[in-house]
């Protein structure tokens, strides 16, 4: 078991299922914590109990709404006003079974598991590159082996059937791509990345799933704890800390999916770009960007190296609307 003391991680749902567990057993180990969830409620109460379970008082709430990239710009200006370093991003909020549309009208498991991620991940890269070494942990799974490709267009409609699994195969899918193009645009930074499949889990991400189909998908499912172990691999362990964009599950590297291809992510990025811009600029986490540009080049990137983590550069496409 690692010695977290001294570092700083920051998980998103973490007022319940997997990302509890993985918050609580962080505070436990000395790391200061950050609970990035919706309601303010149930994570003040998470801060709570985890204060109160492992004696740690370095456990702190921020308000997140991942379907609304207004909340997501809000929420990383909060921490990044705290002036603190941040070591460990872990993307482990989503839903399942979920039907309707985000603020910004995208479909809601894309929109929560993906692109809201994205944004807070674009608008902490900073403070994580200041920070090296880091991790970006992104909480995917092996339901992303079902989705054949993404289709754009459908990512502005509602899920089209009961249990939505079509569409949260493919925001897993999302959550492998946008995992192996950070380590792409951030080789050398210091900054590495992973996504993994955390088990079956019976946790709340199923919640939407209505009542008559929820009990037969989640009784044989593991664990809120079980289901934390690959997510503290990922973001602690001393195993992984040279390799960058890998799918992991039961703590050990596995292939992804071969749609899971260099150009799918290039263009997922690009369009979440796209979609994400209005949020990722006049503010103080839009400044930051233009010091990661500075710190990216320092570190030995040519312009285009540079260019790229945040999409600009010579080589530099048309984005998709």
């Amino acid at each position: 078991m690692s010695d977290e003391g001294g570092r700083s991680f920051l998980a998103t749902g973490a007022n319940t299922g997997i990302g509890r567990a993985t918050a609580e057993e962080l505070a436990r180990r000395g790391g200061r914590v950050f609970i990035a969830s919706r309601s303010a409620a149930k994570g003040a109460a998470a801060v709570g109990a985890i204060r109160a379970a492992t004696g740690n008082e370095s456990v702190f709430f921020l308000a997140l709404d991942l379907a609304d990239l207004e909340s997501v710009r809000a929420c990383a200006a909060a921490f990044l006003a705290r002036g603190e370093a941040l070591h460990v991003l872990i993307n482990n909020a989503g839903v399942g079974g979920a039907h309707g549309l985000t603020t910004q009208g995208f479909e809601l498991m894309f929109g929560v598991n993906h692109l809201g991620h994205f944004a807070l991940t674009q608008l902490l890269l900073p403070c994580l590159t200041d920070s090296v070494p880091s991790r970006i942990v992104n909480v995917s799974s092996d339901a992303h082996y079902n989705a054949r490709g993404i289709d754009f267009e459908a990512l502005r409609r509602p899920a089209r059937n009961i249990t939505g699994l079509h569409e949260y195969a493919v925001s897993k899918l999302c959550n492998v791509l946008f995992t192996q193009e950070l380590a792409r645009r951030l080789a050398g930074t210091g900054v590495t990345s992973y996504a993994l499949h955390p088990g079956v889990v019976a946790s709340d991400i199923w919640r939407r799933v209505p009542w008559p189909v929820r009990p037969l998908i989640t009784r044989r499912m593991l664990s809120v704890t079980e289901g934390a172990a690959t997510s503290l691999y990922c973001a602690t362990s001393p195993d992984v800390a040279q390799v960058s964009g890998r799918f992991y599950d039961k703590c050990a590297e596995r292939a992804p999916s071969p749609v899971a291809t260099p150009e799918l992510a290039a263009e997922l990025w690009q369009r979440s770009e796209a979609w994400t811009a209005p949020y990722l600029s006049d503010s103080e986490p839009g400044a930051a960007l233009s010091r990661l540009r500075l710190r990216v080049r320092a570190l030995g990137g040519v312009r285009g190296r540079a260019g790229s983590v945040l999409g600009y550069g010579a080589d530099q496409r048309e984005k998709p609307g």
